[in-house]
Formats: C-alpha cells, structure tokens, sequence
C-alpha cells in the first residue's frame, strides 16, 4: 500500500486533518531552511570538522541490531562524511566495502539526548524543523547519516516523529502497531530481516502483515506515528533528521529514556505483571497451563483490543 503524499500541509491542517488518523503520510514542499541545496559532502565535512563522531560499521547492507552484525568506531566528522559518501574505501575498518550509519547521540549517551542544536551547532543554523507540535513537547533531533545501500532493521518507537530527509533518497517500509503477531518481535524490533524476501518457512505468519510503503526524496518529510513499524533502505548516500515529540504526558515516559524507544512506563509495568501470571502458572501440570493461559488471552482480547477494524 502506498503511503498518501500530501503537498504543503500547514500545522493547522496537519493537527486537524492529519495527526488524529494515526497513520504515516509524506509531508512534501515544507520550509525546511537552506540545507536542502548547501549540504554537499564537501561542506559537511568543513562545517562540523573533526569532531569526533561514533558510529556504526557494518561489512553487509543490511544490520541487525539483534545478532550485532555490526562495530561501533570513532572517526572524526570530517572523515566519516567522505568515508560513507564512497562506494568503495582504499582505508576501511572491516572490508573495503564496508557501510557507514551515524545516528547522533548527546554528549552522555546514556543521560543526554540527541539535539542536533547541541552536537551540530553549525548544520543546526541551516535547518528549519516544522514544528507541528508544541515547544515543551519536543523530546530530541536525531542527525543521522547513511551510506548508499544500507538497510536498517524494522522497530517501533514509542514517540511520534518526523523523518526529515534532507539529502539523498530513502525508502521505507512501515507496518501498523496492529501487525505486531506477525512481526516476531524481540522487544522494540522484528527479528525478520528481509522485508523484501522474508523466509516464510522460519516466519511464517509474516506474510499477513500489511506493507506500506513510501520513496523519500529530498524534501520529503515521513510522519511516523508512535509504534508504527519502519524499515529504511538508504537508496543513496543521505543525511536526515529525526525529530521526536512526547505526545503523551510527560509522566508517561521512562525518565531514563535518551533514545525514545522505551516502553512507557504503566506498559512496561504490565508486562511485567503478565510475566509474574506466566510463571504462576508454571505451577500447574500443561492441560491446566494451557487452558488458563487461552482463558488469559480472552480476557486480554475483551479488555485491551479495540473492536474497530481501522
């Protein structure tokens, strides 16, 4: 299913005929500031210098996040951008051609968050985000940069953002929240790789997943709402923004969130509490197990699902 393309939607427009739907849409010919034509690889690399940047290293296309098929390496700024904008590298980490993926973090990955503002002060001045949501809702900018071919794993997040792409082109596809049984998830992410070519013997039932799908250009701008499925293919060597919102309040978020793919916190409390059900249960010889556990499932079903069909 093709994701619907809409030309110059304004926040008043955005919010009232766009936002409640909950499903992804292609924002095209925003104002996104100069740095749609100014950021070449040659400015890039002079506008930030070498600082240094830590960033992912993979020696095939397609990451996984799961088995790890991927270093992490430090490379001041300057290098990086020309090493991911070359399709073959004479200097390399793992194989000459090798790809590179940055995904910016803040100065303490693990109590900062990404804001480009901060990290990339410079590129920062070039870039008018669309603020389609209100100031104390902003959670963090997310500067990322890909080399062409490179394919990131299917996750949710549990934030609503914009994906700015800014240079280069991108394709993405994205799965409904409603999905999820068919999706053989280990936490936030798929453990099926190949959306493209899924092995159906191992994963079965992913074939009853909906595909949406959508082609980035430059410009473009992807609503993502929050636990919508994405898989990015970078089709070119390509610099986005990722901006995320809290659209829930506040409290609802774990405070120790910097990447804004924790469950919130009554969710993670939930599962927790199931888990604790689950292992009760053990208790009981598997006849008994199982029909508690069907009888379990219903009540979920009855209390938790929603009954539309949208």
């Amino acid at each position: 299913v093709p994701v619907v393309r809409r030309a110059g939607i304004g926040r008043e427009e955005f919010l009232r005929d766009i936002y409640p739907q909950r499903k992804p849409v292609v924002l095209t010919g925003l104002e996104l500031g100069p740095c749609t034509t100014k950021w070449t690889v040659d400015y890039l690399s002079q506008a930030e210098g070498g600082k240094e940047v830590k960033i992912h290293v993979s020696g095939v296309p397609q990451m996984d996040f799961l088995s790890k098929n991927f270093v992490y390496r430090t490379l001041p700024f300057d290098v990086f951008v020309r090493r991911a904008a070359e399709v073959k590298h004479k200097e390399y980490f793992l194989s000459e051609d090798e790809k590179y993926y940055l995904r910016s973090v803040g100065e303490d990955a693990r109590k900062d968050i990404a804001d480009v503002r901060k990290q990339f002060p410079v590129l920062a001045e070039d870039v008018q985000i669309p603020e389609y949501f209100e100031k104390d809702q902003f959670f963090s900018s997310v500067f990322r940069i890909s080399s062409a071919g490179l394919q990131l794993w299917t996750h949710y997040d549990v934030m609503d953002n914009f994906l700015i792409q800014v240079t280069g082109k991108k394709r993405v596809v994205l799965y409904s929240p409603r999905d999820a049984p068919y999706l053989y998830l280990s936490g936030s992410k798929s453990k099926v790789l190949d959306v493209d070519n899924p092995d159906l013997e191992k994963y079965p039932l992913f074939g009853k997943a909906k595909r949406y799908q959508c082609q980035l250009e430059a410009g473009d701008v992807l609503f993502i709402p929050a636990l919508w499925f994405h898989n990015v293919i970078s089709e070119e060597f390509g610099v986005a923004l990722n901006v995320f919102w809290k659209h829930l309040p506040a409290e609802s978020y774990d405070k120790s969130d910097t990447y804004g793919n924790k469950d919130p916190t009554a969710a993670s409390r939930a599962i927790q509490i199931l888990d604790r059900a689950l292992k009760t249960l053990e208790e009981l010889p598997e006849e008994y197990r199982d029909f508690y556990a069907r009888r379990m499932v219903l009540r979920i079903q009855e209390k938790a699902y929603r009954d539309d069909c949208g």
